[in-house]
């Protein structure tokens, strides 16, 4: 059990980071939220929810400027208030935020938004636990090669994460009748909107793809279905 402890202590960290990551997240959004409710965006979600065949879709507005959504381990679907003001002065049209809220909404229904949670924990883990053991082969540089290797692989997952979102996105915009243009319309104004700026770190080490591939997955989506 002794030879033992330098895994387990890791896999045990790792649950209890999950289990307060996941309640601090939640509890930062029941905080700073409140529920989308505006009558010039009401069609569109009443469109979004017939294609799913569902009653109504729930979206709530995080308080915080920078222009994001995200799906929270609850399957709850947020926009931030930045992005919502774009939407107000009209620079993101209600289908292009449609398209957002698609993203998320197959987020949630792959299992990502809930996955992230446990793989943010599996990653300190495996980080502490190969930190351990390469600390024995390479002195010093060890820790440093572990959370490297660690970090590559959460990007990894994570791209192939919003290429499925992506996708799942499409799909649902396509049976709304919106079409897949609101979502590559939205990718292309998104640099502006978010404000990048130059300098940004290389894509392979980034969570999101570049956009430039997400719009040509997408419009390769859009070939093979009118193919079909």
């Amino acid at each position: 059990m002794i030879k033992l402890l330098p895994i387990l202590l890791p896999l045990l960290y790792g649950f209890i980071v999950y289990k307060f990551s996941a309640w601090r997240t939640l509890k930062e959004l029941d905080n700073k939220s409140v529920r989308l409710n505006d009558p010039a965006f009401t069609p569109t979600l009443d469109r979004l929810a017939a294609a799913l065949e569902i009653p109504q879709i729930h979206v709530n507005i995080y308080e915080i400027e920078p222009v994001n959504g995200l799906a929270a381990p609850d399957g709850r679907i947020f926009i931030t208030r930045g992005f919502y003001n774009k939407f107000k002065s009209d620079e993101v049209s209600a289908e292009e935020l449609a398209s957002v809220i698609a993203h998320e909404l197959g987020h949630v229904a792959l299992g990502h938004s809930r996955r992230r949670m446990i793989d943010f924990s599996g990653q300190n883990a495996l980080r502490m636990a190969l930190g351990a053991v390469l600390s024995r082969f390479l002195p010093g540089v060890g820790p440093w090669v572990a959370g490297m290797a660690s970090n590559l692989l959460a990007a990894r997952l994570s791209r192939s994460d919003e290429y499925e979102a992506d996708e799942y996105a499409a799909a649902l915009l396509t049976k709304a009748g919106y079409g897949v243009a609101p979502q590559i319309a939205l990718f292309e104004k998104l640099e502006t909107l978010t404000g990048a700026v130059a300098g940004k770190p290389a894509a392979w080490l980034l969570s999101h793809p570049k956009t430039s591939e997400r719009i040509a997955a997408i419009r390769q989506l859009e070939a093979r279905w009118d193919k079909a």
